[in-house]
């Protein structure tokens, strides 16, 4: 196995943070998975996918095991539905591509979400009306432990906003190997009514969308609010969207009328996360080079050099003065390594 040794992970994370992994090795099979996980010369293994969604505190004295295991494969393919498995190092943006060269609805909203395919069910990653979970049939994942693998139904993985079960009880436990997903080829269930997905519809003259139109659409939005990781280090939304009580929001109206709000159910209210930040005045924020995003308060940047510490320090900053104004507590929902 061609085990690496003092290597930078500044190419592996969006945030682009210079932390250093003792021992860093690239793996391309579900079997070399295996083998890595079983090595007893490095008994502290750390698991790295597309580093998107994860701010590395310290350097990583530990095998830093990369999953760029590849491949889309169709498993069954019906009249009106395909099923597909996709491997954990691909792309997750260019499987959605691959998808609409495809006319496979599902995935549209989804679009240009960083990261790779085998972490997306981690968080059930979501977007403008969508979750992960409403395609999801099945992962298999390998124990850390045993490198059984074992197969997780959309049941097993206890979905929830930005939840899974791989979040909680059984975290660090598994490594997702492959998804496969359940896809629409005709009669797509289009979804645009979250965010500025019709507005956008409209200026384009488009009355009766394609799921390319609505992909369209969602890169154009995120790519007019999110910075591209490629010219300033980030990992786009670094707090989730609180869920407040209907009783919570009311007393929260009275004081700022312009909240916005999306309703959860009958008493539940999700709180844009980067609108409290905004009005708690860090927008554009810098405080050396850790930074907010000047058009979307949701999104930490590096300017150059921040650490990881740099910016978390920054985040607990923003939790801290979101709290005290609103009476709110934001958690973040990136991944932190320390």
């Amino acid at each position: 196995m061609n085990i690496r040794h003092n290597v930078s992970l500044a190419p592996y994370n969006t945030f682009g943070i210079a932390a250093t992994a003792a021992h860093f090795i690239s793996v391309k099979s579900v079997a070399e998975l295996q083998e890595a996980l079983a090595l007893e010369e490095y008994p502290q293994k750390f698991i790295l996918g597309g580093g998107s969604n994860m701010l590395i505190k310290n350097d990583l004295d530990c095998l830093v095991i990369h999953i760029a295991i590849k491949g889309i494969e169709t498993l069954e393919e019906m009249e009106e539905s395909i099923k597909l498995r996709v491997m954990a190092g691909e792309n997750w943006h260019e499987l959605v591509l691959y998808c609409m060269a495809h006319d496979y609805g599902g995935l549209e909203n989804l679009s240009l979400i960083p990261g790779n395919t085998g972490t997306a069910p981690v968080q059930n990653i979501g977007a403008y009306g969508v979750e992960l979970k409403d395609t999801f049939v099945q992962c298999e994942a390998v124990h850390r432990e045993t490198q059984e693998l074992r197969t997780f139904s959309l049941e097993d993985c206890q979905f929830g906003y930005r939840e899974s079960v791989f979040k909680n009880e059984l975290k660090d436990q598994y490594v997702i190997v492959s998804v496969d997903f359940k896809l629409s080829r005709k009669q797509h269930q289009l979804h645009t009514e979250y965010g500025a997905i019709q507005q956008t519809l409209e200026e384009r003259g488009i009355a009766q969308p394609r799921i390319q139109d609505i992909s369209e659409a969602v890169i154009a939005i995120r790519q007019s609010k999110l910075p591209d990781p490629k010219k300033i280090g980030n990992s786009g939304s670094f707090f989730k969207n609180p869920l407040i009580s209907a009783e919570a929001f009311k007393q929260l109206r009275a004081h700022y009328p312009d909240a916005p709000y999306y309703p959860i159910g009958s008493d539940t209210i999700k709180v844009p996360a980067g609108w409290l930040i905004e009005k708690a005045g860090f927008k554009g924020k810098r405080f050396g080079d850790a930074g907010v995003h000047d058009k979307q308060a949701l999104v930490l940047v590096n300017h150059g050099k921040a650490t990881g510490d740099d910016l978390w320090q920054l985040a607990m900053k923003i939790q801290k003065k979101v709290e005290e104004q609103f009476g709110i507590t934001i958690q973040p929902e990136v991944n932190i390594v320390e």
